[in-house]
């Protein structure tokens, strides 16, 4: 992030919002370094920030560390949907009885967006911590939902497993706007007491959305990057320890994680229709052969891939032969997925990007990301698991 466009702490008060811009705070070592007190008058603690009343709020700051493992927020670059999770993040409360009404909020944003009430929403900016004291990077204006969502599916009660506890916490899902910029007059009017939508000021998407409820997501070309051992392996001892566990269930039989691997590829795909192993030791390249549904269930069309599973420990990697093997059975309109508790080597890695293979690659980080989806939180739960859905002498 050290690229990117810095306001310092006296330029927030009358600078715009910039699309990953980086917000300096003042260097006092406490909160009094936030900048979002100064930019936009807003409170120095939590991951909801609000200016006006709880039950009616002019305006609403979104501040994500984009770190915790457990309540992963995610910003998709690539269609501009912005996955928040709320407040009540440890057992012992309600649902909607959070200290800093976060949740309550996600339920007053989103009861307006389904009564078609959206004059009445708040603009949303989100922002994200840049890792510099309390320095913040501005991410984009939020607006609930996302294309193609229903009031089913925009804000989920999800339930979470902490130390042998139960409890709720809500998913939220935004769409950021095609806003390059949001103008310091606009902010203004709103930190003035004027309602956002009356302002002459307020940025012509917005107003779109507003008026019609049609999303216009920011949505920035997708380039495929080569990701290094350290980026495809887990970051923390707890992941790094899950993924252990996982090899070494299997260690003695590589072949059983195929099923395993098979039941993470649907967590990650959700749509597969169909997924079939192959028999041990005549797979001819490929471990599994599956059908991914893309479109509506009536009019869908079905896209064959296939599977390659490896069961490494993390001091081996998966080579340039592993991945020949499978691009080479790959028929026309095919698509290959590399499953493996280990990591691709950067040659392998760059044979798949640089020439453009179809290949999706799920390596040690991914499946510890795609357990910790599925509830599987620590690595006590997962040895539980895996003993009960994949024992050896069953598999």
């Amino acid at each position: 992030m050290t690229d990117n466009l810095v306001y310092s702490v006296d330029e927030l008060s009358s600078s715009d919002l910039m699309i990953d811009a980086r917000y300096a705070g003042s260097r006092n070592g406490n909160s009094s370094d936030d900048p979002l007190t100064k930019l936009l008058n807003l409170s120095n603690q939590g991951g909801f920030r609000i200016r006006g009343k709880r039950n009616d709020p002019r305006l609403i700051a979104l501040l994500s560390s984009m770190e915790d493992l457990d309540w992963p927020d995610e910003l998709d670059l690539s269609t501009g949907v912005f996955t928040y999770y709320g407040d009540n993040k440890k057992p012992g409360r309600k649902l909607d009885e959070t200290y800093r009404y976060g949740n309550n909020l996600l339920e007053l944003i989103f009861e307006r967006q389904h009564s078609g009430d959206r004059a009445d929403i708040p603009p949303i900016f989100v922002f994200t911590k840049a890792g510099i004291y309390r320095d913040v990077i501005f991410r984009g204006l939020a607006v609930p939902g996302r294309i193609g969502s229903t009031h089913n599916d925009d804000l989920v009660a999800v339930w979470h497993a902490s130390k042998g506890q139960r409890f709720q916490n809500y998913r939220a899902t935004f769409t950021i706007l095609d806003l390059p910029e949001i103008s310091r007059d606009w902010l203004t009017d709103i930190i003035n007491g004027m309602r956002a939508s009356d302002s002459e000021h307020a940025p012509l998407e917005w107003m779109k959305w507003v008026r019609s409820g049609q999303y216009t997501p920011l949505i920035a070309k997708r380039s495929q990057p080569i990701r290094s051992k350290k980026e495809q392996l887990p970051s923390s001892k707890e992941d790094m320890k899950m993924l252990s566990i996982l090899h070494k269930h299997f260690e003695s039989d590589p072949y059983a994680f195929e099923a395993c691997a098979a039941h993470l590829v649907r967590v990650c795909l959700p749509d597969t229709v169909e997924l079939d192993l192959t028999r041990r030791y005549r797979d001819g390249g490929r471990d599994g052969t599956g059908k991914l549904r893309i479109g509506r269930p009536e009019t869908s069309v079905l896209v064959d891939f296939a599977i390659e599973a490896k069961c490494y420990g993390i001091t081996n990697s998966v080579g340039v032969r592993e991945v020949s093997r499978l691009i080479s059975r790959l028929r026309h309109r095919q698509f290959g997925v590399i499953i493996t508790t280990s990591w691709l080597h950067d040659q392998a890695y760059k044979e798949i990007v640089e020439d453009g293979h179809p290949v999706m690659i799920l390596a040690g980080r991914d499946i510890v990301e795609l357990l910790r989806e599925t509830g599987l939180q620590d690595s006590n739960a997962l040895t539980a698991w895996l003993n009960m859905s994949f024992p050896l002498n069953e598999v």
